[in-house]
């Protein structure tokens, strides 16, 4: 049997990650524009991919009673619809590192033109559910991935 390539991940481009998607009709509404809490499952999948890209194994930590990342806060701003069919890609952004918790800029392209944008702290807890330190090379990780205000680049 041939060997499947591995799932795409998306790729590091300097402080940014980006993922790329395409809108499918599993996506969108009756008129044909993504339903409004899809950004949200593809914000997901591009940190939990961004995570693996960093070096950051979620399920090994939970196995070794560690802990992992969840949503704590979420502010989404919607710009402008996509659509059915759109090739769009999820950019994302760190902007603060703390021993609990990381602050995330992420936003939805389609080419040049931005459609929607968001701000995400995530919070790693423990297997009890309660707030604890993230791993110290987790810190590195996304220290090292702090990016520099956009535009400023």
């Amino acid at each position: 049997m041939t060997a499947f390539p591995s799932p795409y991940s998306g790729m590091l481009d300097g402080p940014v990650h980006r993922y790329a998607l395409r809108v499918y009709y599993e996506d969108t509404d009756a008129g044909g524009v993504v339903y409004h809490a899809n950004y949200l499952r593809w914000f997901e999948r591009a940190r939990s991919d961004l995570l693996d890209l960093l070096g950051i194994d979620q399920a090994q930590a939970l196995d070794a009673g560690e802990g992992l990342y969840t949503v704590a806060e979420v502010s989404l701003r919607y710009l402008l619809p996509a659509r059915l069919g759109d090739a769009i890609h999820i950019e994302t952004r760190a902007d603060q590192v703390g021993r609990a918790s990381c602050t995330l800029r992420q936003s939805a392209w389609r080419g040049d033109t931005r459609l929607t944008e968001a701000t995400v702290r995530v919070g790693f807890i423990g297997p009890d559910g309660r707030p604890r330190r993230q791993p110290e090379a987790w810190q590195r990780a996304f220290a090292s991935f702090v990016s520099i205000p956009e535009g400023q680049e």
